[in-house]
């Protein structure tokens, strides 16, 4: 899935609440006057959005999370509800809705849009030029699509070209959101919604798939209690305009066989809406420098509602549903909402509340989140096997076999934050 720069921003890219100069893009010089709480002050050494780094520690722990394995602890205890909610919490909803889990990727790429503004700034205060940014813009999108790519052929033969990944999602759409940091609050908001319209009338243009269609050619059962009918069903799983287009895009590349659908129903295209996603969190990157030194914690709440309001309203009404695997325009707007609301959350604990300390478990991965993301993804073997050399059953099954899979995703969690724990106290971060 996911992170690189995109999502960490250079140690001195994300001050804590930056004034706009002359040199920033015209958004961060605009000003507005609004009801703000401002945070305790900060000392002049204090250089992080702390809030921005617990967030998106956050949303890596729940990645690399995955590891406890609480859907398999609910099978061994079918009649707890404790463990079924936890369960269905670190589980993607098979089509429409959100869990917790739902929650990373659009985390993720909010996060990456929240860092332009600070990363345009720092790279203006060095003297860059507009076009060495852009080029190192380009580079960076093309290292995080290759990177997600690379991770997801781990397993396989030869590589494995496939562009659904949340690493390669960021990627196709970063340079676009640079791009946009430099227009104006107006424009950025009309490209927001002129890209989620624009994506939305090609999907209800396409063909809907109609009572014939052949659903377990593409992998998805007759009976699935998840498809939709009339309008609706523009958005059903691999029958849909992304699904078309990645029959032909993805069968360009070498495969081993031929590309007939994503068993997940995930698509290429997603990228455009997730742009839409990325595009909310530049916004709120935006309103965190004009609001300096204070909090804008209204707008983020106000931000959220109607972000929230909005994609229900498409989704109860037929017009769009909230689908994460195809990223509808709705999922862009509601996720999007719920992305604030954590925003909101973050900036009051931490920054209002002055609560830091206990930001720290978190900021220690938040602050390197692409390595997070690369040991979450090539370290788990590795670690789980030598657990299991040097602990034994004995260890494992302390609590009970039905419990084997919590103590050893417990370990393994704490061998990964140990691990981002000596790279911070060694300030060793990895950038792209």
């Amino acid at each position: 899935m996911w992170c690189a720069h995109a999502l960490r921003p250079e140690r001195a890219e994300e001050p804590r609440m930056p004034v706009a100069s002359q040199h920033a893009p015209r958004d961060l010089r605009e000003s507005r006057v609004e009801t703000t709480i401002s945070a305790p002050a900060a000392s002049s050494s204090q250089v992080r959005n702390v809030a921005v780094d617990a967030y998106r520690g956050l949303v890596m722990l729940l990645m690399m999370g995955e590891v406890l394995r609480f859907s398999a602890i609910a099978r061994s205890f079918p009649s707890s509800t404790f463990w079924h909610v936890l369960a269905w919490s670190q589980t993607h909803v098979e089509w429409a809705g959100m869990s917790l889990h739902d929650t990373i990727q659009p985390g993720f790429t909010f996060l990456a849009g929240v860092s332009l503004p600070y990363s345009i700034r720092s790279r203006q205060r060095k003297g860059e030029s507009f076009a060495h940014m852009l080029f190192h813009t380009i580079v960076r999108s093309l290292i995080l699509i290759v990177l997600g790519i690379f991770l997801r052929s781990t397993a396989g033969p030869i590589t494995y070209f496939t562009f659904e990944d949340t690493l390669s999602q960021i990627g196709l759409g970063y340079t676009f959101a640079f791009l946009l940091a430099f227009a104006t609050p107006r424009w950025q908001w009309i490209a927001t919604a002129s890209i989620l319209f624009a994506y939305w009338l090609a999907w209800a243009l396409y063909p809907a798939p109609g009572a014939s269609f052949n659903y377990a050619a593409v992998g998805v059962p007759a009976d699935w209690h998840h498809l939709y009918t009339g309008f609706a069903s523009h958005w059903n799983k691999n029958s849909n305009l992304g699904q078309a287009f990645d029959v032909w895009f993805l069968n360009l590349f070498p495969r081993t066989s031929p590309f007939l659908f994503n068993e997940g129903g995930y698509l290429t295209l997603s990228f455009i809406p997730t742009l839409g996603t990325m595009l909310l969190g530049l916004i709120g990157g935006r309103w965190f420098a004009e609001s300096a030194p204070k909090i804008p914690l209204r707008r983020f709440l106000l931000a959220a509602a109607g972000l929230i309001a909005l994609g229900c309203l498409f989704h109860f009404t037929g017009i769009c549903p909230i689908v994460k695997r195809i990223w509808t325009p709705s999922w862009t707007l509601f996720s999007g909402g719920v992305c604030f609301l954590f925003l909101t959350a973050f900036s009051w604990v931490i920054d209002v509340k002055g609560h830091r300390r206990i930001a720290f478990p978190l900021i220690v991965v938040g602050m390197n989140s692409i390595a997070a993301y690369l040991i979450a993804h090539l370290c788990e073997e590795f670690i789980q096997s030598s657990i299991r050399i040097h602990l034994g059953a004995r260890v494992l099954n302390a609590l009970g076999t039905s419990l084997e899979p919590l103590v050893m995703g417990s370990l393994t969690l704490l061998a990964f934050w140990l691990m981002l724990f000596w790279m911070y106290r060694k300030k060793v971060f990895i950038r792209i």
